[in-house]
């Protein structure tokens, strides 16, 4: 973090005037629960709600050698891809390459408090060892470090590598035009969460393919010649870069049970890719169907209010999908090459 700072403030010494603030923080209390970044989060989270568009992690990135991992939210899949597959282009060339690893945030970690509690999109890059040989817990990684950085890279070379992955993210986050985002990642994502037809409603399933229709045809007629100079209205891509940066907040629920993210994107660790909340909702379904076998006495009314639980679930998400369609829709509306009987 530190040759990152220094870096971009050699550029700015240079004449480089970035279009949005990079703002570098340090956090302390991370091993006992992410204290500092909560926090912090929490004391500024009107600012950041209004205003921030994304957080880079740089939480232990190198905790091993053999796995190059990248992760990220829907919003940053596409731009964290990018990233890695240049690193690895230009790692193949010179020999030694680490394998690729590209998914979906599963466990926010330090980010939590942006990614759960305000939708702001993020990413992070982190060298690892492969999934058979980790055994590292929470308490061995809060307590007892397996290795020391020196140890793991004596030269430096795995950590330069993540500082030249993250700044180059940086880049791209201050300085284009249009944010790097794609809401058709977003979309697909919400159908592989929805492929569990067994209490799916055709009603969310269309409108699943409506929010990717939509998207689609929002990446390509508009994102890409708002990024067109010749093109560019300043206050058209100004109001572009509001729906990007909110599309993720869609998602957002007011209250979940224990263990279910307040952002519908994230999934549980460990679980198939479905809603969290809907996985919840089914195994109180499957407990009340087996409690009301075993104690027949009032098993209409549990099965009445487990239905019920399950029912609202399935509205939530149907709302969320609602809700980031209706903003894509305002974000087509936005330029004169979509056709307004389709809006």
């Amino acid at each position: 973090m530190n040759q990152l700072i220094a870096a971009l403030t050699e550029q700015t010494k240079r004449g480089w005037v970035p279009d949005r603030t990079t703002v570098f923080c340090s956090w302390g209390g991370s091993a006992p629960g992410n204290i500092g970044s909560y926090e912090w989060g929490k004391d500024n989270s009107v600012v950041l709600q209004s205003s921030a568009v994304a957080y880079v992690s740089l939480n232990y990135p190198v905790r091993g050698t053999e796995t190059l991992r990248a992760t990220a939210s829907p919003t940053l899949l596409q731009l964290t891809s990018d990233i890695q597959r240049r690193q690895l282009l230009s790692c193949i060339r010179g020999g030694n390459c680490p394998g690729p690893n590209v998914s979906s945030l599963q466990l926010p970690g330090d980010v939590n408090f942006f990614a759960n509690q305000l939708a702001v999109p993020t990413m992070e890059f982190a060298f690892e060892q492969t999934k058979g040989e980790e055994i590292t817990s929470f308490l061995s990684e809060a307590q007892f470090s397996a290795e020391s950085p020196e140890t793991l890279d004596p030269l430096f070379k795995f950590h330069e590598t993540i500082a030249k992955m993250t700044a180059e993210a940086i880049l791209r986050l201050v300085n284009d035009p249009v944010l790097p985002f794609y809401p058709l990642d977003i979309a697909l994502d919400v159908q592989n969460k929805l492929k569990d037809r067994s209490v799916v409603t055709q009603s969310l399933l269309s409108s699943a393919s409506s929010l990717r229709d939509h998207a689609a045809f929002f990446q390509s007629e508009t994102m890409r010649p708002a990024n067109d100079p010749k093109e560019r209205d300043p206050s058209h891509v100004r109001m572009l870069n509001d729906v990007l940066r909110d599309l993720e907040k869609s998602f957002i629920i007011p209250q979940t049970p224990p263990g279910v993210y307040r952002n519908l994107l994230y999934s549980l660790p460990g679980k198939t890719p479905q809603f969290s909340i809907l996985r919840f909702s089914k195994e109180a379904v499957l407990h009340c169907n087996v409690s009301s076998k075993a104690v027949k006495h009032n098993s209409a009314d549990k099965e009445v209010l487990c239905h019920s639980t399950l029912n609202q679930s399935l509205s939530l998400i149907l709302k969320a999908i609602r809700s980031a369609e209706r903003l894509v829709c305002f974000g087509l509306g936005l330029f004169e090459n979509y056709p307004n009987d389709t809006i």
